[in-house]
C-alpha cells in the first residue's frame, strides 16, 4: 500500500511540480521571437531585387535572399498617416474612421473603434518589450549621427529626449505603448521593434538641401545616381529638373539600403538575427504627381520581405497581400492570439488561402478633399473617383511646394507637355470609373473602363468594391465639422496657399464638385 505524504512532503511536491510549469513557461517565454519592422517613407519597390537596374541595393537583396520576397504588396492608403493608422491596428484605415490625412488632430479627436487595440499595446500585454526608432543607437531616422541638423535646420532627434520614430496615428493613443526608442533596454524580454526611416523624404527640401543630400551620398557611397540615366515612367515628361529629382530618390533608396544593412549586422553582433522576425515594407510609393496621394501602383505598390521564423528562405511569392497583414503576421510569431476584428491576415500561415483582391482608399490630404477608392484582383485594377469633376492635381500645398510638381505645373502652362501627361495629370475632370489590366499596362495609361470588351470586367469589379465598402463599413465622405477642426490646426500656422486652397474645396463642395 502506498504511504500517504507528510503535509510538508507534500507541499513540498506541490511546489516541485509548479516550478517545473512555470519554469517552462519562463523558457517558452524566452524563446519567443523578437519581431522588427522597418518601415520607411515614400518609397516604391526600387530595389535590385525588384528588379531596378540603375543602383544596387545589396542589403535588401540579402534580406530577400535569406527569407521571402513577395512581388504584390499593396498598402491599403497611400499616405502617411492613413497607411500607418492602418498598419498599428491591421485594419482598414476606413473601418476604424482615420481615413482622412492628418485627422483628429484638431478639437474633434477620433476614438479606436470597442475592443480594437494598436499592436504594441498587444505585444506589452503578451511580455514584449515595445519600442520604436532608428534601429542604431547612435544615428538618426536618417542616418546622420543625433544631434546633427538638417538642411532644413530642425532639430534630428524626433520626440528629443527619448528619440521615438515616426507614428502619425490618426486616432487617440497612448505614448506608453511604446517603452523605449530602442530594444538595448529590453532586459530579459522579447523586443516588438519597429524602426522608421526617412526614405524617400531624405531628398526633399530647398536646393541647398539636396545638394547637402548629393554630398552625403557621395560621401558615404562613394557616387551619386547620374541623373542622365535615369528613365521616367511615360507619364513624366523627359525633363532635366525631373530627372535630377530621381536620381536623388535613388540614392535615398541606397542610403535606405544602406541602414538596413547596419541595423541586421547589428543584430547579428548581438546575436539576434536568427531569432527575429524580420519585415521591410514602405508607407506607400515615391512621393510624385501620380504616386503618394494615389491608387495606382506608383502610390500603392511597395516592397515587402520577410526574413525569420516562418518565412521560406529564398522565397518568391506573387500572390495578392496587404501591408495590414503585417500585423497579423507578427503576432501569430509571437504566439499571440489574432483579435477576430483584425482584417490582416497571417499571410505565413500553412492553412492561408490567398486573397483574391486587394483595396485601397484616399481621402482627404492635408486640406485637399479627395475620395478613390480601388479593387485589385488577379489581373485588374479597378478605381472609382468620387470627385470625377476635379483634377487629378488638385491644388496642396504639400504636393505643391515641390520642385518636381512646380515644374510640371511650368510646362503645362507653356503647353510643353506631351499629351499623354496632359491627359493623365492635367485634363480639367477624371472618368468616373477606371480599368487597367495592370500587369499588362504597367504604368496604367490605357484605361478600359468604357472599352466594350471589358464590360463584365467592369461590372464584376465594380461589385466587388461596392461589397468591400459595405463590409469594411467605409464611413465615406468627412463631416464638414471635423474638417473644420482640423483645418484650424493647419491654419495655427498661417499659410495663404492652404487658406486658399481650403475655400477652394469648399466652393467646390457647395457646387457639387
Amino acid at each position: 500500500m502506498r504511504r500517504r505524504m507528510f503535509p510538508v512532503a507534500e507541499c513540498m511536491a506541490t511546489l516541485f511540480v509548479v516550478l517545473v510549469v512555470l519554469g517552462g513557461r519562463a523558457a517558452s517565454a524566452a524563446e519567443r521571437p523578437h519581431v522588427l519592422w522597418f518601415v520607411v517613407d515614400d518609397m516604391s519597390p526600387h530595389f535590385s531585387c525588384y528588379g531596378e537596374t540603375l543602383i544596387q541595393t545589396p542589403e535588401l537583396d540579402r534580406l530577400a535572399a535569406e527569407g521571402t520576397k513577395f512581388t504584390r504588396a499593396y498598402v491599403t492608403a497611400p499616405v502617411c498617416s492613413t497607411c500607418r493608422s492602418a498598419l498599428i491596428t491591421g485594419m482598414y484605415q476606413t473601418t476604424i474612421g482615420a481615413h482622412h490625412h492628418r485627422s483628429g488632430r484638431g478639437e474633434l479627436k477620433i476614438e479606436l473603434p470597442p475592443g480594437v487595440k494598436a499592436l504594441p499595446v498587444l505585444f506589452q500585454e503578451a511580455g514584449y518589450f515595445t519600442c520604436i526608432g532608428s534601429g542604431l543607437p547612435d544615428l538618426d531616422f536618417r542616418g546622420l549621427p543625433l544631434n546633427v541638423a538638417s538642411g532644413r535646420k530642425k532639430p534630428a532627434a524626433a520626440n528629443a529626449g527619448r528619440r521615438l520614430g515616426k507614428t502619425d496615428y490618426n486616432f487617440q493613443w497612448d505614448a506608453a505603448m511604446y517603452d523605449s526608442h530602442d530594444w538595448s533596454e529590453r532586459g530579459k524580454k522579447p523586443f516588438f521593434m519597429q524602426v522608421q526611416l526617412h526614405g524617400g523624404k531624405l531628398r526633399e527640401g530647398s536646393p541647398d538641401a539636396r545638394e547637402a543630400f548629393r554630398r552625403r551620398v557621395i560621401a558615404e557611397l562613394g557616387s551619386a545616381t547620374d541623373p542622365r540615366q535615369v528613365t521616367l515612367p511615360p507619364y513624366y515628361p523627359s525633363d532635366p529638373v525631373l530627372q535630377d529629382d530621381w536620381a536623388l530618390y535613388l540614392d535615398s533608396v541606397r542610403l535606405t539600403d544602406l541602414h538596413v544593412g547596419r541595423v541586421l549586422d547589428r543584430l547579428e553582433r548581438e546575436g539576434l538575427l536568427e531569432r527575429t522576425l524580420i519585415i521591410f515594407m514602405t508607407d506607400h510609393g515615391i512621393s510624385h504627381a501620380r504616386g503618394k496621394q494615389f491608387l495606382t501602383d506608383e502610390g500603392t505598390h511597395i516592397p515587402f520581405v520577410v526574413r525569420g521564423p516562418g518565412a521560406a528562405r529564398g522565397s518568391v511569392r506573387e500572390d495578392l497581400i496587404e501591408h495590414i497583414d503585417m500585423a497579423a503576421m507578427s503576432l501569430a510569431a509571437a504566439d499571440i492570439p489574432i483579435p477576430a476584428t483584425m482584417q490582416g491576415r497571417d499571410v505565413l500561415s500553412k492553412d492561408y488561402q490567398p486573397r483574391q483582391a486587394v483595396f485601397a482608399a484616399r481621402d482627404r490630404c492635408d486640406e485637399t478633399v479627395d475620395r478613390i477608392r480601388s479593387v485589385r484582383t488577379e489581373r485588374f485594377l479597378y478605381l472609382r473617383n468620387f470627385h470625377p469633376l476635379r483634377p487629378h492635381l488638385q491644388p496642396n500645398a504639400y504636393k505643391d511646394g515641390k520642385a518636381i510638381v512646380q515644374r510640371l505645373r511650368t510646362l503645362h502652362e507653356a503647353g510643353m507637355l506631351p499629351d499623354l501627361v496632359e491627359t493623365l495629370l492635367f485634363s480639367a475632370t477624371r472618368p468616373a470609373e477606371e480599368l487597367y489590366e495592370y500587369r499588362e499596362d504597367r504604368f496604367q495609361v490605357t484605361n478600359l473602363a468604357a472599352h466594350p470588351d471589358f464590360r463584365s470586367e467592369l461590372e464584376s469589379h465594380r461589385a466587388q468594391l461596392d461589397r468591400w465598402m459595405a463590409e469594411s463599413r467605409d464611413p465615406g465622405p468627412e463631416p464638414e465639422a471635423m474638417y473644420d477642426s482640423d483645418m484650424a490646426e493647419y491654419l495655427k500656422r498661417p499659410n495663404p496657399e492652404v487658406m486658399k486652397n481650403i475655400a477652394l474645396m469648399k466652393r467646390w463642395g457647395n457646387e457639387g464638385k
